[in-house]
């Protein structure tokens, strides 16, 4: 008989239950409680996770440290990049140093843990007796209950589905009201140079509206996601590829900077980071995208760049009175990130203090909406803040009947202060573009854009006729405001053209860079015609395309009031073939294997039986050469290796193991079947046992002397568990977690059955062996033998397969980290397993 299946089991990628507040409220230390309720009822622990918790319950919740990051040398640099590097800097090193006590502790307690550096928060789930434990510790500040903010609603207020057509360029209502027309018109400015992102459901990335400007576009016709898109949630269906399954995140998007008159700022780049799952945003991804935003990673999550941080940051979504992702919010704006905050849409018309987190905090810039007729909407949030008693919202913006872009290159029309909030969030790239020296200057450029926006008198909420709680400063006006802005900028235009036949080149990428001001990036447009404003200064300008020499300008002088129109032509390179073979992890030629030069217009292709490849025709020009394993992929890793083409090129391609986050790696190893030796009394359909290791395992970094070992195939290492029959794909958040899975799978132990244990060698050379003898599998009635083997040399953990009937098509295979965030699979129902086989993961040291 099974037990009751669990229903965090309904779905292999696990999503959250709830959030709340993340940031810090500082408490005094409070002494050890004997009695646990009374620590749950403490004044660190929020009433929702002391709810949770009573009687047994368990919860995932946020312990959030005392103490806060110095990021003052961050504000004091003046370059995007550098700040954005010295606020990462300051960050990551005070968690590292901060958290380290708190995960000690945890690991001790044999407790998983996430931790986060943007707000020095670590993620946990426990009962009572956890919280209670935390709740004694004197560098424990709080503990919030995990919970979820929603999108705005989406209230329909048009036809949805229109296929994108170029039949009407003229401006949306809303760009037109806030004026962004006109500074295309009068200043001949368009967001150039400026980086915009969104945290929401994700963007249709090849939009019509939208792929032009996408800063992952390569300009010939191939995109580049790294730094440029991240998913928190794991939702999308191919992994590192943008998607959005719900619209309101390319909807944003749009309004803040399509094409065709639908966005405010249509020639500033666009990067984006999915931390809502669909129409509800956990915090956990949440404060994962806040992360990303400030430090983008590459597609595996990995090699943090924040100089690539966007200019600008909009956040559509919010909910309750909370003072959750605060310091996201000034760690951002230490980085010299613009924020921008929906205010929510739970007002009534009438009611005061409607507007919600985050956009309801103080160190927020929140946005309320009104309609074409100059009426606040009925559901814009008012002030003052529930939080703080801050004035909220600060600005006002259009927000009903907004038409923008929507998945499957369409159209929607919809209502919220979701919609408002981009208006600014475009807004503030005209303002920096027209004027870069406010480029990072938060403060002033919250000044600039109180000062441009039209007043409107309504103090039933408080306030004054230039400033109150429905409208805050008033209408955005973001022509006023830039012709308030500092008018010192020196505008650098031109036209890039091949050398040898005059021809425009489009998706020329132009770097300009600084050595106070940093680097901005443009590209040529259709006409090979490029715009980009700057302060004076000596600048170094860099071209790059596909197909053409890189150009260097170096100490180009700019000098105030005067523009500068430099037109430049570029010369054409040979091409060549490049032809090679492909190996796997154990040297033997793989086909099938997809070879691809990265990011430019050269079709992949795949690897013949015998591992070779041909490119016949790439150009002259450094590239990297990308080899990406078929399904199953198993052991073989992703090769990214550096390619000079300056004639025919011949490659043999070896692929690496595979690693998973942390550095741990599997290969294929030698059988070598180790006979189990002693029984573990375990026995039926779910039954768990407790065993003690003959010297200590380490599992992502963390030692153990003991685990628990189930009858279906899984060695956890955080607590004993059982009803875990229905096995998933790795990582997963929910439980179980810190596991080792030989081959996790339905599995039963009749009289025939057994699972037993044995130790070879002698101390410093030893290994422990968990062997499952003719253990049934509850779908067929078959049997299948196996082992997991840990070196105490080493550290290496080794799975070996003496019988697997099936191959280990309804299996799990490998290893997984004690928060569920991290994993190396082997396998996921997959009949890849075969009869005297044996795989070695190797112990990363990250």
């Amino acid at each position: 008989m099974h037990l009751p299946r669990p229903s965090w089991r309904s779905r292999a990628t696990w999503t959250a239950v709830s959030l709340s507040s993340a940031a810090a409220l500082l408490f005094s230390p409070l002494p050890a409680l004997a009695d646990d309720a009374r620590s749950v009822d403490s004044a660190k622990v929020d009433a929702a996770l002391a709810s949770a918790v009573r009687e047994g319950g368990e919860a995932a919740f946020f312990v959030v440290l005392e103490d806060r990051a110095d990021l003052s040398a961050a504000r004091g640099k003046k370059a995007h990049g550098a700040r954005a590097k010295a606020a990462y800097g300051a960050l990551r090193e005070h968690a590292r140093v901060n958290q380290r006590s708190l995960t000690a502790f945890l690991d001790d307690e044999k407790v998983g843990h996430q931790d986060f550096w943007i707000a020095d928060v670590v993620r946990v789930e426990g009962d009572a007796e956890l919280v209670a434990k935390l709740a004694a510790r004197s560098d424990v500040a709080e503990l919030v209950k995990e919970r979820q903010y929603e999108l705005d609603e989406i209230e329909q207020a048009g036809p949805a589905g229109t296929v994108a057509t170029a039949e009407d360029t003229a401006p949306e209502w809303g760009i037109a009201d806030v004026k962004a027309d006109q500074v295309w018109e009068q200043y001949d400015n368009r967001g150039e140079g400026i980086v915009i992102a969104n945290v929401d459901s994700g963007v249709q990335f090849d939009h019509p509206d939208l792929v032009s400007n996408y800063r992952g576009n390569k300009g010939d016709g191939t995109f580049s996601h790294d730094y440029n898109w991240f998913d928190a949630t794991g939702e999308c269906p191919t992994s590192g590829v943008p998607c959005d399954n719900n619209g309101h995140g390319t909807h944003t998007m749009g309004t803040m900077a399509g094409a065709n008159g639908i966005g405010v700022a249509p020639k500033a780049k666009w990067i984006a980071a999915k931390g809502c799952e669909t129409d509800q945003c956990t915090d956990s991804f949440l404060l994962a995208a806040g992360q990303w935003i400030l430090a983008p990673t590459d597609g595996d999550g990995l090699n943090p760049k924040p100089e690539l941080a966007p200019n600008i940051v909009n956040n559509s979504w919010g909910g309750g009175h909370t003072t959750f992702y605060q310091d996201i919010v000034e760690a951002w704006n230490a980085a010299g990130i613009f924020e921008a905050f929906a205010a929510g849409n739970k007002g009534n018309g009438t009611a005061c203090s409607t507007s919600e987190a985050p956009g309801s905090q103080a160190p927020s810039y929140g946005v309320g909406a009104y309609d074409s007729n100059g009426k606040i909407a009925n559901f814009s949030g008012f002030g003052p803040s529930r939080v703080d008693g801050s004035m909220k919202p600060n600005i006002a913006a259009p927000g009903v009947s907004i038409r923008s872009t929507w998945p499957g290159s369409a159209y929607n029309t919809i209502n919220g202060t979701s919609m408002a909030t981009p208006h600014v969030a475009g807004a503030t790239a005209l303002l920096w573009s027209a004027a870069p020296s406010l480029i990072g200057d938060i403060d002033a450029t919250r000044a600039f854009l109180n000062q441009g926006a039209r007043n409107v008198e309504d103090t039933r909420c408080g306030g004054t006729a230039e400033a109150n709680n429905i409208w805050g400063e008033g209408k955005l006006d973001i022509l006023a405001s830039v012709d308030k802005a500092p008018h010192t900028a020196v505008t650098v235009s031109g036209k890039v053209t091949d050398k040898a036949t005059g021809a425009a080149l489009p998706g020329i990428s132009i770097k300009v860079t600084g050595a106070t001001t940093g680097t901005r990036i443009v590209s040529t447009g259709s006409d090979g015609s490029y715009r980009v404003p700057m302060d004076p200064g000596t600048y170094d300008f860099a071209l790059s395309g596909y197909g053409y020499a890189p150009e260097q300008l170096t100490g180009v002088e700019l000098a105030a009031g005067q523009p500068l129109v430099q037109d430049i032509a570029l010369d054409a390179v040979a091409s060549h073939p490049v032809t090679g073979t492909v190996l796997d992890v154990t040297g033997k030629p793989l086909a099938k294997a997809t070879v691809e030069v990265t990011g430019v217009p050269v079709d992949a292709v795949r690897t013949g039986t015998g591992g070779t490849f041909t490119l016949p025709k790439v150009a002259e020009g450094g590239y990297t050469l990308t080899v990406t394993p078929t399904e199953p992929v198993l052991c073989n890793g992703i090769s990214r290796t550096s390619l000079t083409v300056d004639g025919t090129e011949t490659r043999t391609v070896r692929l690496p193991a595979r690693t998973d986050r942390y550095g741990n790696s599997c290969t294929p190893a030698t059988y070598s079947w180790i006979k189990g030796a002693n029984s573990v009394p375990l026995s039926g359909d779910e039954d768990a046992k407790t065993v003690q290791l003959p010297f200590p395992v380490r599992l992502y970094g963390v030692a153990y002397s003991g685990a628990s070992v189930t009858t279906n195939g899984l060695v956890n290492f955080l607590q004993p568990r059982l009803g875990d029959y229905t096995n998933t794909a790795l990582p997963a958040a929910g439980q179980p977690n810190g596991i080792v899975a030989p081959f996790w799978d339905d599995l039963t132990l009749d009289r025939r059955s057994s699972v037993q244990t044995a130790t070879t060698g002698k101390a410093g050379g030893r290994k422990f062996a968990i062997v499952w003898n003719q253990a049934v599998l509850v779908s067929d009635n078959s049997r299948v033998t196996f082992e997991a083997v840990f070196d105490e040399a080493t550290g290496d953990m080794t799975f070996q397969y003496q019988s697997v009937p099936g191959n280990g098509a309804s299996a799990t295979v490998g290893i997984e980290d004690q928060s569920g965030s991290d994993a190396l699979q082997y396998s996921f129902d997959e009949a890849v397993l075969g009869n005297g086989s044996a795989i070695r993961i190797a112990q990363g040291a990250k």
